[in-house]
């Protein structure tokens, strides 16, 4: 119970990856916010797994995309728990085109969401701990698209490598005040997500041509998540963690697959 008497946000926790880190902080000891935008029936049973645990859940529906609902959103967390202690951005949006064919309302709100919504979530939880006197720890939920120039997608990769840098500054900046800030780039996951871009057939076949021959799962981000927020990761901030399958490996990310 590494995280009993903390409090988390979760930013897009609905599904996927942020699904499961809310339960497994949960699991561990962490009352928990789960924020969403449209997916209330999802995230009332996000809501029930939590509460299962025997850990509190608290629902707080909002647009990271927009700065004072995020605030609002932090102050609601705190006020209702007694603090937040941990922070974990991860909501994102991306559409898929070619930058000369983009629709422009689909790459802004790609920005808006993928890279103003960490950077409102970070200050935000950041603010607040400050307010607290306490220790903190944040984990921003990037992607090797941050680092490998993925096509059809470049409103998305924009975004990961903004708030890669913006994860690491924060760090330096907090790292007195003892508020750790660090990154995860999962790779490509076995998420509701991905069936925005591909079919079932298509992410059978592509996880299977991956270098470690298949999708990661998101429980498997969630471990890590965990870990980085831990006290058993004091140490680390202004750190990335890769958990891909390879996926960023030299050899494979210079074949220019467009599967991720």
């Amino acid at each position: 119970m590494k995280f009993a008497g903390r409090n988390a946000l979760i930013t897009g926790a609905s599904l996927g990856i942020g699904r499961a880190i809310a339960i497994d902080l949960a699991k561990q000891g962490a009352n928990v916010a789960i924020n969403y935008r449209s997916h209330l029936n999802q995230a009332e049973e996000v809501a029930h797994e939590i509460e299962k645990t025997g850990q509190k859940a608290l629902l707080l529906k909002a647009d990271v995309a927009d700065q004072a609902a995020v605030e609002e959103m932090v102050a609601k967390t705190a006020s209702t728990f007694g603090s937040l202690d941990l922070f974990v951005s991860n909501a994102a949006y991306s559409d898929r085109q070619l930058m000369v064919e983009a629709d422009m309302a689909g790459f802004k709100r790609t920005i808006d969401v993928s890279m103003w919504g960490a950077f409102y979530g970070v200050r935000a939880s950041a603010q607040q701990m400050l307010k607290q006197g306490t220790r903190g720890s944040i984990v921003v939920v990037s992607s090797p698209h941050a680092v490998i120039p993925i096509p059809t997608a470049m409103a998305y990769n924009m975004a990961k490598a903004a708030i890669d840098h913006m994860a690491r500054t924060a760090a330096i900046e907090l790292a007195s005040k003892r508020i750790r800030v660090n990154i995860v780039h999962p790779g490509w996951i076995d998420t509701p997500g991905e069936r925005k871009f591909f079919s079932e057939e298509q992410i059978e076949v592509g996880g299977q041509k991956l270098p470690w021959g298949r999708m990661g799962q998101p429980d498997e981000i969630a471990k890590a998540v965990s870990y980085v927020l831990s006290d058993d990761a004091d140490y680390m901030t202004g750190s990335t963690l890769t958990i891909d399958g390879g996926v960023s490996l030299p050899w494979w990310s210079n074949r220019g697959s467009g599967e991720m």
